[in-house]
């Protein structure tokens, strides 16, 4: 700023070494004129920044709720499918188990050791395919809710180091302007 007078004071005595009007007062109004000008100028270049970081915060803060509730929604879809899934997996377990009972029943009374054996396999293999369902669509709730974690955290970190990187250069710029 003491730059730009100094040279606007040299240009101005310059150009009115040679006319005849010259007036140092009339120099001085002008340079006046000019640092108030200037002085607005960079007022309103800060408000302008300032309003970009609320604008681009909200922005952030919109984004975060956004794919919280879409994470929230998948988590819940999710449980929600698990628990039908279980529930039909174990009626048509009840009922492969019923039918296989009977059939093996009129077919072959005598070989009771067989027909306990095979209800045994048959419950166990259900039971089993029941426990990895569960399991893995757990894992898949969990690591979109982890990875839906690292997301939020990633977008909210940025808009703090744009919101710090504004403050700072819009600081800058108002010191500058001194």
């Amino acid at each position: 700023m003491k730059k730009l007078i100094i040279i606007s004071t040299i240009t101005a005595t310059l150009l009115t070494t040679a006319s005849a009007d010259f007036s140092f007062g009339d120099m001085f109004k002008d340079m006046k004129d000019a640092a108030t000008s200037m002085s607005k100028d960079a007022k309103d270049s800060v408000t302008s920044v300032k309003d970009g970081v609320v604008e681009t915060t909200k922005s952030a803060e919109k984004s975060v709720t956004d794919v919280s509730s879409n994470v929230k929604d998948t988590a819940v879809k999710t449980s929600d499918d698990l628990k039908t899934s279980e529930v039909a997996t174990s009626k048509d377990s009840k009922d492969a188990l019923s039918s296989t009972t009977t059939a093996v029943k009129d077919t072959a009374k005598d070989a009771g050791t067989n027909v306990t054996t095979t209800a045994k396999t048959v419950t166990d293999g259900a039971v089993d395919m029941t426990k990895t369902a569960t399991t893995e669509a757990s894992n898949t709730a969990k690591s979109a809710i982890d990875s839906t974690k690292d997301s939020v955290k990633t977008v909210t970190d940025s808009a703090s180091d744009v919101s710090n990187k504004a403050t700072d250069k819009a600081s800058s710029t108002i010191e500058d302007a001194k």
